[in-house]
């Protein structure tokens, strides 16, 4: 089966090829069953590999590159996180038909939550893990730890006036250009760069009987303004599981309205770019639009 592809410049990747991969460089594996994980990631089509294991292939250049740093700081962090991220075992090397490398990790039980208003363990377990993530000395930002998504919010400046044009058939666009507006004027502050997730979204987090049972995808990992990691608290928090977040992380308001204006930027180019090719994404997309444009009044 060939997976659907959501970019440009994807490469074509193939459930019946994976398996074939997986046996002939890794033969310890070799027999399990191979099945692709849905709704699919963005930057990587995973595959449950048996029971235990999770097969995970770029689908462009960019996602091989950030592939690189999942498998080099994720397993010397992980140690020190409260909720399970996975944890790399092998990295296999591009074939005839699959030009990236590619992993194969523990899989991680859980379902992606969803929009969570109440303040229950799951909201107080992702605040606690953000601030422990935070916590960790990071090093010194090198080029390959330096993302877009760790710099200052206006740099989105253009793509995100864009985006707004490109979203006018589910909102009014002259209230998302007011509230991009309101969001540009949030201080930039002096708060000391930390190691950032990026893109905490509900796809990359994981539930099991209430708690968070996981935290996925690591590719966009930095060192940067720890604000970015806020955005779950308007993808998929609400009312008074909000404030309960916030309070529990005791955001100061400048880095509180910078991590709503990354929510609302994120959201905006992410809703036009994914509406037909990940309606799941899209919804999320929507969800976080209308959020901050509540809490903008």
């Amino acid at each position: 089966m060939l997976i659907e592809k959501l970019h440009v410049d994807e490469v074509d990747i193939d459930t019946n090829l994976v398996a074939e991969m997986v046996a002939g460089q890794f033969p310890q594996w070799a027999g399990l069953p191979v099945k692709p994980v849905f709704p699919a990631g963005t930057d990587n089509v995973m595959f449950r590999l048996g029971g235990r294991l999770a097969v995970r292939l770029p689908r462009t250049p960019a996602a091989a590159l950030s592939l690189e740093k999942e498998l080099k700081y994720p397993p010397k962090l992980r140690l020190w996180l409260p909720a399970p991220i996975p944890h790399p075992l092998e990295s296999g090397t591009p074939t005839q038909w699959y030009p990236f490398r590619w992993s194969v990790s523990t899989w991680l039980e859980g379902w992606n939550p969803r929009t969570v208003t109440s303040a229950d363990t799951f909201t107080l377990d992702m605040a606690r893990f953000i601030r422990a993530l935070h916590a960790i000395a990071p090093p010194d930002a090198t080029e390959e730890l330096t993302q877009y998504r760790g710099g200052a919010v206006a740099a989105r400046e253009l793509e995100t006036r864009t985006a707004i044009s490109r979203c006018g058939e589910h909102f009014d666009t002259d209230a998302l250009t007011r509230a991009w507006d309101i969001a540009l004027e949030a201080p930039e502050g002096n708060v000391p760069h930390t190691w950032i997730h990026t893109d905490l979204h509900p796809g990359n987090l994981l539930t099991l009987q209430g708690r968070l049972s996981g935290v996925l995808d690591w590719g966009g990992l930095a060192v940067g303004d720890p604000a970015v990691d806020l955005i779950v608290a308007w993808n998929l928090l609400g009312g008074e599981a909000r404030r309960r977040f916030r309070a529990e992380l005791n955001v100061e308001r400048g880095m509180w309205e910078r991590g709503r204006a990354w929510a609302l930027s994120i959201g905006l180019v992410a809703l036009p770019y994914y509406e037909y090719s990940n309606p799941v994404l899209a919804e999320v997309s929507k969800y976080q639009i209308r959020q901050v444009l509540e809490d903008i009044g």
